[in-house]
């Protein structure tokens, strides 16, 4: 039986029935729509459930208590833009295997030409290299950070070698995956270097760590957590299959966020946009997707609005936000 189109993102047909029910009849309850389609209450309340995940339901403003279905140019649409996000996420992860791949194939490969491929022995081999082209490179370093923390040695490191490439009109672009940031120091580094004139962005989840040179020279760890080393990657079409990803994953990545500025009640205009948002009903990942967050920050963000506003639950920090005037 051939898929119906909410099913081909991620939406049983069950929740399917129930959205094209409630934009039909809005004024349905659970009851009628249970009576109108035929099935039990409790699979009602299940498919409502679903449909509130994917953002295609809200809350009633004309109507307290009730829900209401979000119109298909908007929900749909979204739902459209998160199943592509996914197939590029899928795809990078693809090419990023395979650049790994042909990379330790490439190192064992003893008919290629022995400047193709280095093996940088150890850190202090690594951060010589890497000084050698801050003080050489005509042209950019791009780099893929990833990991739960920079370690204090490469914060260091990195200060020093993006103030002499900058100081000779290199371009820096540098990506940071999302929980790198969430360690203070890595994110004052982050900050540090964004003020200095590194363009600077974020994405929840990236596939390996590398640095390019001009896209000429890639540097790629060989095993990242024991600080074995290193490989070069000189001038081959690999490099290139390196930098496509790059510029991909670039694309799809968010801007740097740069520190805000509160207002009087302390919030930033991330916090204030976010309220606004729970006190509309939104969830998690719809917040996260209108705003460019990823989920686990928006929980974050949550939890500590909640917090400040001893709220028990996420529309009730909505609600009193409102009431204390903070939206």
């Amino acid at each position: 039986m051939e898929e119906t189109l909410l099913e081909r993102l991620g939406v049983s047909a069950t929740a399917e029935a129930v959205y094209w029910a409630m934009l039909d009849h809005p004024t349905w309850d659970v009851s009628e729509l249970a009576t109108n389609l035929d099935i039990p209450e409790t699979v009602v309340h299940d498919a409502l459930s679903a449909l509130a995940d994917r953002a295609l339901i809200t809350p009633s403003t004309s109507r307290p208590g009730a829900l209401r279905a979000v119109s298909p140019q908007i929900g749909l649409l979204a739902l459209l833009d998160q199943a592509e996000q996914q197939m590029i996420a899928q795809q990078a992860t693809l090419q990023a295997a395979r650049a790994s791949v042909l990379a330790r194939a490439a190192s064992h490969d003893t008919y290629r030409e022995r400047e193709e491929i280095v093996r940088l022995e150890g850190v202090d081999a690594v951060r010589e290299r890497l000084a050698e082209h801050a003080r050489t490179a005509s042209e950019s370093f791009m780099t893929l950070t990833t990991g739960r923390a920079m370690p204090a040695q490469a914060i260091e490191t990195g200060k020093t070698l993006t103030r002499i490439a900058l100081s000779r009109g290199v371009t820096i672009r540098h990506i940071y995956q999302e929980r790198v940031l969430h360690d203070a120091a890595s994110r004052a580094y982050a900050e540090l270097m964004a003020a200095q004139g590194e363009q600077s962005r974020v994405m929840p989840e990236a596939p390996l760590r590398m640095t390019l040179v001009d896209r000429q020279f890639a540097l790629i760890p060989i095993e990242p957590r024991s600080g074995r080393g290193a490989l070069e990657i000189r001038g081959n079409h690999l490099v290139s299959t390196l930098c496509l990803l790059f510029d991909m994953l670039w694309e799809r990545s968010t801007p740097f966020p740069r520190p805000s500025s509160a207002d009087e009640n302390g919030l930033t205009d991330q916090a204030v946009a976010i309220l606004r948002l729970l006190r509309q009903g939104r969830t998690d990942e719809a917040i996260g997707r209108q705003l460019g967050l990823s989920e686990r920050t928006v929980r974050r963000i949550v939890r500590d609005l909640m917090r400040r506003l001893d709220a028990e639950s996420r529309f009730q920090a909505g609600v009193e936000a409102a009431l204390r005037r903070w939206i």
